[in-house]
């Protein structure tokens, strides 16, 4: 995990003196996602995908471009095999996601769940989580353990999903959560990107944090 959380972390950084990045890791980690989806696509796609200005996405697919993880063309974006590597290498621990209704643990306007295989042990609060979603203009996030067939919240035995069962269905068929595994609600009042980057940064937050400690 740790060569994937490298590589993402060098397509987001500046090159001196290069002025400030108006994009993060998670645009960096949403743009593969969505290159991998179409096989190609256009800056256009990226700008609408990722809710970054024109130029935000020139400089963002320079960088991919200049770590070898795409190549372009008149036909758009595509990956190279290292882009592919580093893809499916986190797709493997962030296999699902989906869009949410609110309910009572998603009460945004917008809310998005991403799971988090197998990082249960990883969370400590959850303040952490939140405070990543926070910084991608999102209200909050919910961040649940899947424990014994329940979503918990931390420190909690109580299923907090036990009177949403349409949500909890939702979450139980389309992310196949396995116990010790995480599932972070991002919520937005704004939009679902704002609700979905949220979760996404909440995740990679999980993943990259306990990285650095080990």
């Amino acid at each position: 995990m740790h060569m994937y959380i490298k590589a993402l972390e060098k397509v987001a950084s500046r090159y001196a003196p290069s002025r400030v990045l108006s994009f993060d890791v998670v645009h960096v980690f949403a743009a593969l996602q969505l290159i991998e989806r179409k096989g190609r696509t256009s800056r256009d796609a990226l700008s609408s995908d990722l809710a970054l200005g024109e130029g935000t996405v020139k400089t963002l697919v320079k960088h991919l471009k200049m770590n070898g993880l795409v190549q372009t063309s008149n036909g758009g974006t595509k990956m190279t095999a290292k882009g592919k590597g580093i893809c499916e290498g986190l797709l493997s621990v962030m296999p699902s996601e989906l869009s949410l209704p609110m309910c009572s643990v998603a009460l945004g306007r917008f809310n998005y769940a991403v799971l988090v295989k197998e990082f249960g042990f990883a969370i400590r609060s959850g303040i952490e989580q939140r405070d990543a979603a926070i910084k991608m203009g999102a209200t909050g996030a919910t961040t649940l353990l899947f424990k014994e067939g329940k979503f918990v919240m931390l420190a909690s035995s109580h299923d907090s999903l036990k009177k949403e069962s349409q949500v909890r269905r939702m979450l139980v068929e389309k992310l196949k959560p396995e116990d010790g595994d995480v599932i972070i609600i991002g919520s937005a009042d704004s939009s679902e990107k704002t609700a979905e980057l949220a979760a996404k940064n909440a995740a990679l937050l999980t993943i990259f944090s306990h990285e650095k400690h080990h």
